[in-house]
């Protein structure tokens, strides 16, 4: 009986547990997914026009990316208090807005609809912040595969929500006002004291390759059963019983992970107590940089890389590293016998912990911003003029375009973790490689789309969907690489706030002005209001192309400023970044094999 409690305090402390328990908070953090799908009832109800409905939009955009609060709270409070203050506010913003919908409660103005709405959006940042943080941290060497699969839920999400609502089959459709304040907040109360970073040992063990594999295995099925499942019921009417076994179906898959840690906890990866023993204990110093003799250890490698000889970084790799690791063992040893002092210095390097405040200070976080903020300020441009260009193009049902984009963004996110591990791992790249991947991917998605072939609405949307969704695991990842876990939260809801912003200065801005501008070209040379529709319609997939590959001088004085050549600036602005963080990630990575016991040569 006591070891079967031993077993039981094992499984509910198992990082893997953790991790699931994340995915099913993901799996309906993407509320404002489901937005397109409300604002019919919020405008049918409440009398409001599309400009107003715009305004609500605005304020769920906001709610989305600003995060700054829920990054701090993270880091003073525990998460389960985080994950509940998120809830409440999903509960109390998005509930209060069914009670005005349903007539329940007094309808109010506009700004007070738009802070509701932000309210209740904003609280998947908590739910966001918290699953990000405490799987990075249980899962410090695989931050990679970590951050793609969380995210790649939460941007799957609205069509999980969806299909959950087609079960309950009610005419009322302000129920799914309801379901989204109600169902969200339960889950997360459910799973809030699970979702923590958990102690014992982080580093990689042979049984996580596998249940990588399963999961990634199940992603690919679970895509494929949401694709599945839209294509037919967009073609066929089916009955309400097959729509209940579909979405019992995917539930099952959504549960299915469970047996992860029931299996290493029960079953394998059995560990006795000597093995125990060997294996060291994982240090704080990858959440929190704490404690002497480590913070002096730290300090001795920095000034290592500072005092290195300069013909050391044009060296092969294999030499380099073989120097850098005879002036460490010499520093250390000059350490230990009180023969130098090694100085402590003012401010954290790359791979530290930095405080928001620091980050802002560095270049290679700037880069960081502005290579999202034109990669998703691009892709998010085309995702919201989807239905436009699909029309534009002839095609009828634009809608099922936008349920295959957030498949396909399901699917970026998941594929640019795991091959942006490998690009690390397996190769000491540094992650932004896999970025600029990415974008050129992008970059061939918008080309497609300027050329307005048969087909091409599909080929342009697959790649779009994978280029964008892989920035929203490769991007986290980098930036917990390169500026420390420990403050990791305020760092990625800062960098989220280039979502918006690149999509104001697209969209809002370079999109909206070159359609403006085409229309009065386009009025003064047709007649007729419905030639100078079609003209316009078939001129949507242009100006998006135009705006999406405006460049910007990202390194004034030897860019400039080049007209339609925003791909090449975006990826110019990754490549810059990537050269300059190639050495430390190629340091990184040997040091950390090299003291996980594996050889490696590079």
């Amino acid at each position: 009986m006591g070891r079967l409690q031993g077993r039981f305090g094992s499984f509910l402390n198992n990082r893997w547990l953790v991790f699931v328990a994340a995915m099913w908070v993901q799996s309906v953090a993407g509320i404002g997914y489901l937005f397109g799908s409300l604002s019919p009832v919020i405008k049918s109800s409440l009398g409001y026009n599309q400009r107003q409905i715009a305004s609500l939009g605005v304020a769920k955009d906001l709610g989305d990316s600003v995060g700054f609060l829920a990054g701090s709270l993270c880091e003073i409070l525990p998460l389960w208090a985080a994950l509940l203050i998120g809830a409440l506010q999903n509960l109390i913003g998005y509930g209060w807005v069914w009670l005005i919908v349903t007539g329940r409660a007094p309808a109010l103005p506009l700004w007070a609809m738009c802070v509701l709405i932000f309210l209740g959006n904003n609280g998947e940042t908590y739910f966001n912040t918290a699953a990000l943080v405490s799987c990075v941290q249980n899962f410090p060497k695989s931050r990679g595969p970590i951050v793609g699969i969380l995210k790649g839920f939460a941007g799957l999400s609205g069509a999980i929500l969806t299909q959950i609502f087609a079960m309950i089959h009610t005419s009322d459709h302000a129920a799914l006002i309801f379901m989204v304040a109600v169902g969200p907040s339960l889950v997360v109360i459910a799973l809030m004291f699970i979702v923590r970073p958990v102690g014992g040992h982080r580093q990689v063990r042979p049984s996580d390759k596998s249940s990588f594999m399963f999961i990634y295995s199940l992603c690919l099925l679970l895509a494929a059963y949401l694709m599945g499942i839209m294509l037919l019921e967009d073609l066929v009417n089916l009955s309400h019983t097959v729509i209940i076994a579909f979405t019992v179906m995917l539930l099952f898959l959504l549960i299915f992970p469970i047996v992860i840690p029931l299996l290493l906890t029960f079953h394998f990866d059995v560990i006795s107590p000597a093995q125990e023993f060997l294996l060291p204990e994982t240090s704080k110093g990858e959440t929190s940089k704490s404690g002497q003799s480590e913070e002096q250890n730290e300090v001795i490698l920095s000034e290592v890389e500072e005092e290195k000889p300069k013909e050391v970084d044009l060296l092969p790799t294999l030499e380099r590293q073989k120097r850098i690791a005879q002036l460490q063992a010499r520093l250390f040893q000059a350490a230990a016998e009180g023969a130098v002092r090694v100085k402590k210095r003012r401010g954290p390097r790359r791979g530290e912990d930095f405080t928001l405040t620091q980050a802002l200070i560095k270049a290679d976080f700037w880069l960081i911003f502005v290579s999202l903020l034109l990669g998703s300020g691009s892709g998010l441009t085309v995702i919201d003029n989807l239905g436009q260009m699909s029309e534009s193009l002839g095609y009828d049902d634009t809608h099922i375009f936008v349920s295959m984009i957030s498949i396909w963004n399901f699917l970026g996110r998941v594929g640019g973790g795991y091959f942006s591990e490998i690009i690390v791992r397996d190769h000491a790249y540094p992650r932004p490689v896999a970025m600029a991947v990415a974008q050129i991917l992008m970059a061939i998605g918008h080309f497609f789309f300027a050329m307005a072939w048969p087909g091409t609405m599909h080929i342009g949307t697959l790649l779009i969907g994978l280029g964008y969704g892989a920035h929203w695991a490769i991007v986290p990842a980098a930036a917990s690489e390169l500026f420390g876990l420990k403050n990791f939260g305020a760092l990625y809801n800062f960098l989220t706030v280039a979502n918006p912003a690149g999509s104001l200065i697209f969209s809002g801005l370079i999109a909206s002005g070159i359609y403006d501008y085409e229309a009065g070209k386009q009025a003064h040379m047709h007649n007729s209001s419905a030639s100078l529709l079609q003209s316009l319609l078939h001129d949507v997939s242009h100006c998006i192309f135009e705006a999406t590959n405006l460049d910007v001088p990202n390194q004034v004085g030897v860019c400039g400023a080049l007209w339609h050549q925003g791909q090449n600036g975006r990826i110019l602005v990754v490549y810059v970044f990537a050269m300059d963080t190639r050495p430390y990630q190629q340091d990184f990575i040997g040091f950390q094999l090299s003291h996980s016991g594996w050889i490696i040569q590079w």
